[in-house]
């Protein structure tokens, strides 16, 4: 490893594992040095392909891409745990939860395909199992089946609260949580989503919010189960 690659290590090492703490979260050696390998991936392939923000400052990337993902950690406790991650990306925040939490299975959904070799690439370079990345929108039943096992369906940016838990009614069998990751005005998106939580036979089960750790900016975890399960 050339010094310059080792200082770069260092660095977001340091800055990974200072805001875990400041989010009272933990992950092993091995799940930090997975997140490294990732974080550096990222970096190289965003010189050919639009991953990230242009211009974004390494700093910006750990917190608002890698330590974001990671609030969602308390919600994936337990076994047999297997996460829909709808329009995922560059892989946030499925792959950088699979990458720490790796006995999990996942299913990345994302329509453009160099993204989808991207997540491909990173899954194979971190030998990370039971990694699905589908090229196709949450729509494709016959990609995914409204059967499909999953027990938490979750998306960083799609779309508000209401269009979102419409689009994935079909996964929301009871048991599963369907987790919606929200800035400061969540509320009003739930407000604006009474209709369909009704009609869609939903329950917001809790809220966890929190402060992204360096720059403050405020993150809401909405989690909705369906009526049955309660």
């Amino acid at each position: 490893m050339s010094s310059g690659v080792s200082e770069s290590r260092t660095i977001f090492i340091n800055r990974l594992e200072d805001g875990l703490n400041r989010l009272d979260l933990s992950l092993t050696g091995d799940a930090v040095e997975r997140l490294w390998i990732y974080f550096s991936e990222l970096r190289k392939w965003s010189r050919k392909v639009n991953l990230i923000a242009k211009g974004a400052t390494d700093a910006e990337v750990i917190e608002n891409h890698f330590l974001d993902s990671l609030t969602l950690l308390p919600l994936l406790e337990g076994e047999g745990l297997h996460l829909l991650d709808v329009g995922t990306g560059a892989g946030f925040p499925g792959l950088v939860l699979k990458a720490a939490r790796p006995g999990m299975r996942l299913t990345l959904v994302e329509p453009r395909l160099k993204r989808i070799s991207f997540l491909k690439h990173v899954a194979r370079t971190l030998k990370l199992a039971e990694v699905e990345a589908l090229a196709c929108r949450v729509e494709d039943e016959q990609l995914l089946p409204a059967d499909g096992d999953f027990t938490h369906v979750t998306s960083r940016a799609v779309t508000e609260i209401g269009p979102f838990l419409e689009m994935v009614s079909r996964f929301a069998h009871p048991g599963v949580q369907v987790i919606c990751m929200k800035g400061p005005k969540w509320q009003q998106e739930l407000e604006r989503a009474k209709d369909v939580v009704q009609a869609k036979g939903y329950v917001q089960s809790k809220t966890l919010s929190c402060l992204l750790p360096f720059s403050g900016a405020e993150r809401n975890l909405v989690v909705f189960l369906t009526h049955s399960r309660l």
